[in-house]
């Protein structure tokens, strides 16, 4: 699991901006509006439309991967993991007032 978590933390808080090591390329096709938009979101970010996409398809892929990331416990971990799962919520007055709330947009305006 901690490997697992490295992998998460690793692709959302270093992004890959040197070129140096970089020698394998990926071609996309896309339409003009896709491309307007990337190139949009890129310059928010003050990167390059590569950098942009790259960093944002490691990040897609590295949370593909974790998804279907098996965990094997032994019988004792797993009764009390389903057990927990079975339980009754313990009482939370902040999140039922939270849940009961209507979000801004389904308020009159």
């Amino acid at each position: 699991m901690r490997k697992d978590l490295d992998m998460r933390h690793a692709a959302r808080a270093t992004g890959h901006k040197s070129n140096s090591h970089r020698t394998g390329t990926i071609n996309i096709r896309t339409t003009s509006s896709d491309r307007t938009l990337i190139d949009r979101a890129a310059a928010t970010q003050g990167k390059t439309r590569s950098d942009f996409m790259l960093e944002a398809a490691r990040r897609e892929a590295i949370d593909t991967i974790l998804n279907q990331t098996l965990f094997q416990v032994d019988a004792v971990v797993y009764k009390r993991f389903v057990t927990m799962l079975d339980s009754p919520p313990k009482d939370n007055a902040k999140l039922r007032t939270l849940m009961q709330t209507k979000a801004p947009w389904e308020s009159p305006a």
